[in-house]
């Protein structure tokens, strides 16, 4: 395991120790930080945001500082190093193939055996006097602390949820809060999940709502771009209106639907949509739809929102890796035999018009 370049774009110095020269970094982010921060919201690059593994000094931490670790996921290490302002520390960051603390704790590769491997790696041992590590709490289910301690010889120490609370979780000489140990998933919190959700569906709209314009143009009993923009418009706004309501309105309004399915909240959502755009807005895009044109909104709506609605699990204090597959189970093949459904009553009203 080599350390990390000092060529990274973030990096802004160097720090000499005894055994190798390390990467400072500061904690007041660029405007290069921030855009990378926006693009990967909106999924712009957002597997391939990551920064090389390894050791990194914020400011001029000595043998005393305290080591920090997380992953080699940009926007964890932007976030933990711009809640630590004024403060010298060392940042331990694991090869987490780019994912965040959490995520990756619950794959494994924020896991024990990569956390001793870059200790040894580093040379930590050499680096600092003390023999403490804070990890982030979420990473907690990757780690056996007992097993680091027996390996290392460093004592894992688990920090607060929220990196905001480091400063006073530090203050407090390691102490933390039951509010520091609590994970909260306010609305704002919720709604920054949405653009890459979003983007994401987005993307297969588009090629979705190509093939309505190219069948509408083919089955339709008028002239080819006539039915094209008549047909595929009308099909196009469907899918929209299910990906808002499952991508969009399903994750705000989370704790207030019924269920404790995800799958089940997005039903819902999608059913108050869809009535709501049948009954308001459906007339305005197309005055003459047909029963089946009307019938194809009601299956597919409702359908496509339950399932963007099930990418929304980690919003939640109460879903785990089990809970999500058997969800998966038996919520998906019904929303794809929904989904047939709604697409065989669409192209059956572009068949008989």
């Amino acid at each position: 395991m080599s350390p990390p370049s000092l060529k990274q774009s973030f990096v802004s110095g160097v720090v000499h120790t005894s055994v190798s020269a390390v990467p400072q970094v500061k904690s007041a982010l660029t405007w290069r930080d921030h855009l990378g921060t926006i693009k990967v919201r909106w999924g712009v690059n957002r597997m391939n945001y990551t920064l090389e593994p390894g050791l990194y000094a914020l400011k001029n931490p000595d043998e005393k500082a305290p080591v920090f670790v997380t992953a080699n996921y940009k926007l964890s290490f932007d976030r933990l190093r711009k809640s630590l302002p004024g403060r010298n520390a060392w940042i331990l960051v694991l090869d987490t193939d780019g994912v965040n603390v959490w995520c990756a704790a619950g794959k494994g590769s924020f896991g024990t055996d990569e956390l001793v491997q870059r200790i040894e790696s580093a040379n930590l041992a050499q680096v600092v006097s003390h023999r403490e590590i804070i990890l982030p709490q979420l990473g907690g289910p990757g780690i056996a602390s007992l097993q680091v301690k027996k390996r290392s010889g460093f004592k894992a120490v688990y920090g607060p949820i929220r990196s905001e609370d480091l400063p006073a979780f530090m203050d407090a000489d390691l102490k933390a809060t039951p509010s520091m140990r609590q994970k909260t998933f306010f609305i704002g919190e919720r709604a920054a999940l949405i653009p890459v959700e979003l983007v994401s569906a987005l993307k297969y709209a588009l090629m979705l709502t190509f093939a309505f314009f190219i069948l509408g143009g083919i089955f339709g009993a008028d002239q080819f771009w006539f039915n094209a923009l008549n047909a595929g418009i009308f099909g196009g706004i469907t899918l929209f209106m299910g990906i808002f309501a499952g991508a969009v309105l399903t994750p705000l309004l989370l704790p207030w639907l019924p269920g404790r399915a995800f799958a089940l909240k997005g039903l819902v959502m999608g059913l108050i949509v869809g009535s709501a755009f049948l009954l308001f807005g459906s007339s305005a895009i197309k005055g003459n739809a047909t029963l089946l044109e009307t019938a194809s909104q009601f299956f597919l709506i409702p359908a496509v929102a339950a399932f963007l609605a099930m990418n929304f699990t980690g919003a939640s204090t109460y879903t785990s890796l089990s809970g999500v597959r058997k969800e998966m189970k038996w919520a998906v093949p019904p929303e794809i035999g929904t989904v047939i459904i709604g697409l065989g009553f669409w192209l059956g009203s572009q068949l008989v018009s």
